[in-house]
């Protein structure tokens, strides 16, 4: 069964197709970058509060206007751009931190109900961004509204990061270095369940973004504070100022080498830069979780007949056995689609390109490879009558909103 839908408004892609993934790839640069931010965090937020006396009320009116012309810009730009992205993460671990530090300063707020409360605050924004987007995954970041959530929950981590942090250091009286080796140890200890029992990839990455913000706030108070209260004696400005030329030197790196852009990665390790054929028309063509059915490779051999076209074949991970499951071997789509091409290939009379999906989310993969290359239409193969967890249910109706002529095959 083939059904076609192609409407004179369909013909112009939307806006939301031209929006590339607004974050960075998780590297290792990722971390450095991110719990040096963390640091400047708690020093920064010390030092314009108490060395230059602007007291928090006036530190925080005046990093929040800041915090919100960086984010007009990162909002703005249309693709991840690193000083962009990496200002506004400063200037909301500053805010984050100040947040906390008004709730307990001035208005006498304890420790531990700040870290109650900011628990429950960023577990009902993680359920408000799952409820509406259906994935927590920051490979994903194409949309305006995703990326709300991405900063709101970002604001929170730094909240919540800095009362557990304090917590643990001060009303605990653990001390900062302690705790640093401690919040260092907790991060190990998820990165060792991911990698060697398969705990779920964005679960864990946004266990270690939480506990990185406490990391890098005990590393700046140990390294800012008098040595009389437990530090080294070094003071908030020469630790502000090494933190915040690192990050510089880390930036100009990353903005020069492009070495965390996530559209990059996938041309690269998919080989989805290839040359288009001019004059044809370039199809995107979605599988579900099976090798190519009857019903695809009928409507590959209609399209083909139709005019000049090439196709490029997209197959799910079968590893990616649930929502958000993400597993980094691709030997499984590998052999899938070994399976799917060759009666593709013999609809279309001609060779096609193929790759296994990166996201465990069908809508995300369609969005990354439609933003990186030009293509005309979209066939997409759907289950007969059960719901597939990498297609979902509405998977239909989100692509149409995208703008591209869409024809739907009911696998056979």
């Amino acid at each position: 069964m083939v059904t076609y839908d192609a409407s004179p408004a369909a013909t112009e892609p939307s806006t939301a197709r031209r929006m590339l993934n607004k974050v960075p790839e998780i590297t290792l640069y990722f971390w450095v970058i991110k719990v040096l931010c963390t640091t400047v965090g708690e020093t920064g937020a010390d030092y314009l509060n108490d060395n230059l006396g602007l007291g928090l009320t006036k530190t925080t009116l005046l990093t929040s206007v800041f915090l919100v012309a960086a984010l007009v810009f990162q909002f703005r730009v249309r693709r991840y751009v690193p000083w962009i992205y990496w200002l506004s993460v400063v200037l909301i671990s500053v805010v984050g931190t100040l947040i906390t530090d008004n709730l307990t300063d001035n208005f006498g707020v304890s420790l531990v109900i700040t870290t109650v409360v900011f628990s429950i605050v960023l577990a009902l924004v993680f359920a408000a961004w799952y409820t509406s987007e259906k994935t927590l995954s920051i490979h994903t970041i194409v949309t305006t509204r995703r990326e709300g959530f991405y900063w709101l929950t970002v604001l929170f981590t730094f909240a919540l990061g800095t009362a557990a942090g304090d917590l643990t250091a001060e009303r605990l009286a653990v001390g900062y270095w302690k705790s640093a080796l401690l919040f260092g140890a907790l991060i190990a200890i998820v990165y060792a369940l991911h990698l060697k029992v398969g705990l779920n990839a964005i679960f864990a990455f946004w266990a270690a973004y939480i506990l990185t913000r406490p990391l890098g706030a005990s590393i700046g108070d140990y390294l800012s504070q008098p040595r009389a209260d437990g530090g080294l004696g070094l003071g908030t400005t020469v630790t502000s100022v090494i933190f915040l030329l690192t990050i510089l030197a880390v930036v100009v790196y990353l903005t020069v080498t492009r070495m965390d852009v996530i559209e990059n990665r996938i041309a690269v390790e998919h080989g989805t830069g290839a040359a288009h054929v001019p004059g044809a028309a370039r199809i995107l063509v979605v599988a579900n979780k099976v090798a190519a059915s009857p019903a695809l490779v009928e409507a590959v051999r209609k399209r083909a007949r139709a005019g000049a076209a090439e196709f490029v074949i997209l197959i799910p991970n079968p590893a990616h056995v649930a929502f958000d499951r993400n597993d980094p071997d691709f030997r499984a789509g590998d052999d899938l689609l070994a399976a799917t091409l060759p009666p593709l290939e013999q609809a279309a009379g001609a060779e096609i390109e193929g790759r296994v999906a990166s996201s465990p989310n069908a809508y995300d993969d369609i969005v990354q490879e439609l933003d990186h290359r030009d293509y005309s239409e979209i066939i997409l193969e759907i289950p007969p009558s059960h719901v597939s967890h990498w297609l979902h249910v509405d998977l239909r109706d989100r692509i149409a909103h995208l703008g591209y002529p869409l024809t739907t095959v009911v696998a056979t």
